[in-house]
């Protein structure tokens, strides 16, 4: 949206639009996380139809696009939106508004709280992580889970590198790796962006990065991808193995904090993480497993780190 493609009346609406306080706050939020309508709710200290009610009018002036995610409607600013000089005039002052009564910064609390479903699940015995991996030249690394990807990455990389959060699953594997003899394997507890991580690849990055239904748990998977892209070395490749858009609601008792990603919004995430080549396959169904996700649609996503003085384009 820019002012050419507004007319005198839509601008007097655009204004009507934005003299709402409740209004800034909400379009503040927005621009700063995609939310749900009941995390706005949460937020903002207002029931959920009143949060639609004001999100309605957001969205029919062009401020807000919607997207749905099983039963729940989530809302963001969009880029294009925010580019007009009007809009960004009131996304400052929303700011502003948020920042005086605090809902800006409750917004990381929302975020864990998306998050506290899937440490609490993966941290029970017996489950399966959802492995992710990292590697640098002649090394592979995997974020492990349980291990299982290591089996499949162990005999081809001369050096692994496996990292997850959860001790109790890195124990699993642990496990995995001495009764295979994988001497070659380092097993790093910590998150994406920890020291320990960086330490054990090294400074040189990742040939190759794997991430193995991970992102359908984070609370923000375009940040994930940002992490994971920044393990890569210049030239080196991101390939990313998660549920493509479903409706199975049930997959919430698995701590799923997503029901899948469309390719669209995976190549958004890889862009915005500076890859480039992103491309899709889809994973026949009797390579899925005899999991609970057994029945959804999987998909790859493979993307590449430009070479250094080259900027990736999505």
């Amino acid at each position: 949206m820019t002012n050419a493609d507004l007319s005198t009346s839509q601008r007097w609406e655009l204004y009507r639009v934005l003299s709402e306080p409740a209004r800034l706050r909400m379009l503040a939020l927005a621009a700063d996380e995609e939310l749900s309508i009941g995390e706005l709710g949460e937020l903002l200290g207002e029931s959920q139809p009143n949060v639609s009610r004001q999100a309605a009018a957001l969205r029919q002036a062009g401020l807000l696009s919607d997207r749905r995610e099983g039963t729940r409607t989530l809302v963001r600013v969009p880029v294009e939106a925010a580019r007009d000089p009007v809009v960004a005039d009131a996304l400052a002052s929303g700011r502003t508004l948020c920042e005086k009564d605090g809902s800006l910064q409750r917004v990381a609390q929302v975020l864990r709280a998306r998050e506290a479903a899937a440490h609490e699940f993966f941290a029970r015995p017996g489950k399966a992580g959802a492995p992710g991996a990292q590697g640098t030249p002649a090394e592979m690394g995997a974020g492990t889970g349980d291990g299982r990807l290591l089996d499949v990455l162990g005999p081809v990389y001369e050096r692994v590198v496996a990292v997850d959060r959860s001790g109790a699953q890195l124990a699993r594997a642990r496990e995995r790796v001495t009764a295979r003899g994988f001497a070659h394997v380092t097993l790093v507890e910590g998150e994406l962006d920890s020291k320990e991580l960086r330490r054990a690849l090294g400074s040189a990055g990742a040939d190759a990065v794997f991430a193995s239904r991970v992102l359908h748990h984070a609370p923000q998977p375009g940040k994930v991808v940002a992490q994971l892209a920044s393990l890569c070395a210049p030239g080196g490749a991101l390939v990313v193995i998660d549920y493509a858009h479903h409706h199975d609601e049930s997959m919430r008792d698995q701590a799923d904090a997503w029901l899948g990603f469309e390719p669209a919004e995976l190549r958004r995430f890889a862009r915005a993480a500076g890859l480039e080549d992103a491309r899709f396959t889809k994973i026949p169904s009797p390579f899925c497993g005899d999991g609970p996700d057994r029945h959804l649609p999987w998909q790859v996503m493979s993307a590449r780190k430009p070479e250094k003085g080259r900027h990736g384009h999505g």
